[in-house]
């Protein structure tokens, strides 16, 4: 990947709809040649998809929970038991494997504090192993974004 490429995944990031030939003159390249290098970005799963970003509150759900949690056994089984059960749970978006007193570092979005009660309670609490669970809740959003920074 070189500095071109990094480009165009930048101004993808800005704007996933931009069309081939608005993205070729922002990129400085002619379409065929940008069109060429972004199916190669895709081939390569550098570019895993494309969404749309949305606004969480105004969906309904306006709660964000972030939840560490503590495993009682770090066996190859408990941990892929853990995590085969993570990811099967909508309202866990990010869930990061963590170094320090955690295991797991979970970003969770709820409708709230009920919801947020009522996952705890049957999801998080039904997976076997997990000894620790600490939440904090996030009342406000400093900043988000899913540019990249330059390299």
């Amino acid at each position: 990947m070189d500095k071109i490429d990094q480009k165009i995944i930048r101004e993808l990031q800005r704007d996933g709809r931009l069309t081939n030939q608005e993205l070729a003159e922002r990129v400085n390249l002619s379409p065929s040649p940008c069109l060429r290098r972004l199916r190669n970005l895709e081939q390569q799963g550098i570019i895993r998809g494309y969404s749309a970003i949305v606004d969480q509150k105004r969906y309904g759900l306006p709660v964000t929970v972030f939840v560490r949690i503590k495993l009682q056994h770090h066996t190859e089984q408990a941990v892929g038991e853990f995590e085969t059960a993570i990811k099967n749970i909508d309202e866990i978006l990010e869930a990061h494997l963590m170094t320090g007193d955690w295991d797991y570092l979970l970003r969770v979005i709820v409708a709230s504090l009920e919801d947020y009660e009522r996952f705890t309670r049957q999801s998080i609490h039904r997976i076997p192993g997990v000894a620790g669970i600490e939440t904090s809740f996030a009342y406000g959003e400093v900043k988000r974004t899913n540019l990249f920074p330059a390299i």
